[in-house]
């Protein structure tokens, strides 16, 4: 099996069309065909059930498929990983994050770590909570910036950095306004904006929110930061944030009030995989990013 062969039954398996994939790959037609047809002599099974111009996945070809995408990541890191330690001040770090650590949290960090290492190079990711883990594990990257950290799954190692106050965000006008803060049961019967299922944030204010006797009743619902604080500019309702979100940014027409009772705080931290070391460069911004927000604490202390 050869590594040319694999990276072709790759590109033909995501595209199902063997022109398609040989115009990716900037080689003929014929030159894929005869591969596959020889990786499948080799293998003794049919990966593929062709159709005429196109083509699908056989049951035993579904099964090979991220086998072989495992393949070639675990080449594509130990090419990365001879190239960095060479010069790792000089590497590729890739990282995921979400919506609510992207508009201060990763870039404030990114900018401090490039002042020191201007020749390392990001490949960002940004998606969901479960998303972003995914990834982890299955070894499309290998660290992102989450909030809550995991601290209890088998397949990661979870590092907490800080922990954020959720606070609460009402338009300007709202008649708890100008309070200097607020307990949660005084929000059980207003309108809530929050983050769509499946987003680990809107987990969090239910939770809290349950505790307490109450379920909130959500009349909008966002599928990022700026979306939720879009709505409550908007006077469509009432909103529960990371404190962190809104730093640099608190939309025009509303105002952040403490949550006292009780405080709600979620944590924000780095997850790596459990099974796979960090490349070199990797590990020089993990532990950055420990040593930068623990300095950030104390000078805020």
């Amino acid at each position: 099996m050869e590594l040319r062969q694999i990276r072709y039954f790759i590109e033909v398996a995501n595209r199902e069309h063997v022109t398609e994939a040989a115009d990716a790959l900037h080689v003929a037609q014929s030159a894929v065909s005869r591969a596959l047809k020889n990786l499948e002599d080799e293998l003794g099974v049919d990966l593929f059930i062709r159709e005429g111009r196109n083509v699908r996945l056989t049951p035993i070809g579904k099964v090979f498929l991220p086998y072989m995408q495992q393949a070639i990541r675990v080449i594509e890191n130990g090419k990365q990983i001879i190239q960095e330690y060479a010069d790792p001040d000089s590497g590729t770090i890739k990282v995921g994050f979400p919506s609510s650590l992207a508009t201060y949290v990763l870039p404030t960090a990114i900018s401090a770590f490039r002042e020191q290492y201007p020749d390392v190079k990001f490949e960002l990711h940004q998606g969901s909570y479960r998303y972003l883990k995914d990834l982890v594990i299955q070894g499309d990257i290998n660290m992102a910036i989450l909030g809550p950290v995991p601290l209890d799954e088998k397949k990661m190692n979870g590092t907490i950095l800080f922990t954020e106050k959720i606070v609460a965000l009402l338009p300007r006008k709202h008649p708890l306004a100008k309070a200097t803060s607020l307990r949660l049961t005084e929000l059980q019967d207003e309108d809530f904006v929050m983050f769509q299922k499946g987003f680990v944030l809107r987990d969090v204010v239910s939770d809290a929110c349950m505790r307490l006797g109450f379920q909130p009743n959500i009349s909008f619902e966002g599928e990022d930061i700026d979306s939720i604080k879009g709505l409550v500019s908007g006077g469509l309702g009432i909103s529960l944030v990371p404190e962190i979100t809104l730093i640099d940014n608190v939309p025009r027409s509303t105002v952040q009030i403490p949550i006292i009772e009780p405080e709600i705080t979620r944590s924000v931290g780095i997850i790596t995989p459990a099974e796979r070391q960090l490349l070199p460069t990797e590990r020089i911004f993990a532990q950055f990013l420990r040593d930068f927000f623990d300095r950030l604490e104390q000078f805020q202390k």
